[in-house]
């Protein structure tokens, strides 16, 4: 999506722009203001667009901006699909305890403080590829909390060790994170070359964690007595998850249709796997209480249900998504990232504007970042595609406000994981990050 016309320097454009750093404020803002991140720029996306609109109006032309603004949203439609999809699997798994089994075991395991902080990093970093990077950073985290006692140091470095662990690894997977799903879906890498990101994802949690593991004193803790097993059709719920993703990669791969079909085909498929879950458990609930099964139950002990999954589906990230999307939508269509991009990759050169955009990710939300830049759509090889792919997805591990996964925790283990906390380790993350780049450069030097 390319501007017909050059509105940068308009009134129009200029408020347009306004309004979207207003509405980012607040979005920055939201751990202060606790107003939802997703409620200001659907109302700046809904404000941007009419200026559009205006803009282009008092030009003559009534077509363009109704025409870029269905574009932008049919982008946002198959990106809203494919989430909501993996999003449902994610919260049937965490409803039939199978990552509550997978921290069971490890609490009970009696395994070192030392074991446990490597352990929780690296299964951080081999679930995110696969889940998204919240849910496994509060996983490890609750894991980490449970053993840890009053070893506020161990918690802290767990945290970062965690937070970075579950970026990087979101970072080789089309399927890690929404910035790496949103480049797999506009086609500017192909599913196979985000693994090539592997070896450069894993150094930048391996020197981080490594700096900070002889911060973790050699203790074993007392053994805690949680069990818990994994619900009838968990196992299958995963097996179903992993045949989703082939189906979506080959759909894509070899008939190139969009990836949401594979998605939203195998959600259909884990709605009849539930239809079954349910009937069983309802002959099984009315075996053991012969009485009729009220209409309402808690949530712990009703019978599974599917929409129950799909209610848990994170809405504001997919409404905050909406609105990042349009607002950049509407900015380009303003001419503003043609501006942008002749600034950065012509002025400064593609590789050093890919690694100011994964340090600005630090602050600023990624998916905007990401969204932008493949709006702008700057000729680059593979090589610096990728790069800019691991930088925005890594970056945010600079800072602990700078990822979902740093802000989930800070709220989890209040008061020990905090800013300033992980900000005294930020000198290691960012060598971690300089590290990783420079492996790229090495190792995929091909690419380029």
């Amino acid at each position: 999506m390319h501007a017909t016309l050059d509105l940068t320097g308009t009134t129009l454009g200029l408020f347009a722009v306004a309004t979207f750093v207003v509405a980012y404020a607040t979005v920055i803002s939201e751990e202060f203001l606790h107003l939802r991140k997703s409620k200001p720029v659907i109302i700046a996306a809904g404000v941007i667009w009419i200026l559009v609109g205006f803009a282009y109006s008092l030009r003559g032309d009534t077509a363009i901006a109704a025409r870029e603004l269905r574009a932008n949203f049919i982008e946002y439609a198959e990106l809203m699909l494919f989430l909501l999809s993996a999003m449902t699997y994610i919260n049937t798994m965490e409803e039939r305890n199978v990552f509550r089994a997978l921290r069971s075991w490890m609490i009970s395991s009696g395994f070192s403080l030392r074991t446990v902080y490597w352990l929780a990093g690296l299964l951080a970093f081999l679930i995110s590829p696969f889940a998204d990077n919240l849910t496994t950073a509060l996983l490890m985290a609750a894991v980490v909390l449970a053993v840890a006692g009053d070893n506020k140091k161990f918690v802290t470095v767990s945290c970062i060790s965690i937070v970075v662990g579950a970026n990087a690894g979101g970072a080789f997977s089309p399927f890690g994170d929404i910035t790496t799903l949103m480049v797999w879906q506009k086609g500017v890498l192909r599913f196979g070359e985000f693994f090539a990101l592997f070896v450069p994802a894993a150094v930048n949690w391996l020197v981080p964690a490594a700096l900070m593991s002889f911060a973790v004193p050699r203790v074993k803790p007392k053994p805690h007595a949680e069990h818990f097993r994994v619900k009838r059709g968990g196992y299958v719920v995963v097996a179903l998850f992993l045949l989703t993703i082939a189906l979506t990669v080959s759909l894509y791969h070899y008939l190139y249709l969009p990836p949401f079909l594979g998605m939203m085909t195998g959600l259909g498929v884990l709605t009849v796997h539930g239809y079954f879950l349910r009937r069983d458990e309802v002959k099984r609930h009315t075996a053991t209480y012969p009485e009729r099964i009220p209409d309402q139950f808690k949530p712990a002990t009703k019978p599974f249900d599917i929409f129950i999954s799909i209610k848990r589906v994170e809405w504001d990230t997919l409404m905050f998504f909406y609105g990042v999307v349009l607002c950049v939508g509407g900015l380009s269509t303003l001419g503003y990232l043609s501006l942008l991009s002749h600034s950065l990759y012509q002025g400064l050169g593609a590789s050093e504007a890919n690694v100011l955009i994964g340090i600005a990710s630090a602050v600023i939300d990624n998916i905007p970042i990401m969204y932008a830049v493949l709006s702008m759509n700057p000729g680059m090889p593979d090589g610096q595609w990728m790069l800019v792919t691991m930088t925005a997805g890594v970056g945010g591990s600079l800072l602990s406000i700078g990822s979902a996964a740093g802000v989930g925790l800070m709220g989890q283990a209040r008061g020990v994981y905090t800013f300033f906390a992980h900000l005294k380790w930020t000198w290691a993350v960012a060598l971690g990050y300089a590290a990783s780049i420079w492996v790229h450069f090495i190792i995929n030097r091909g690419m380029f």
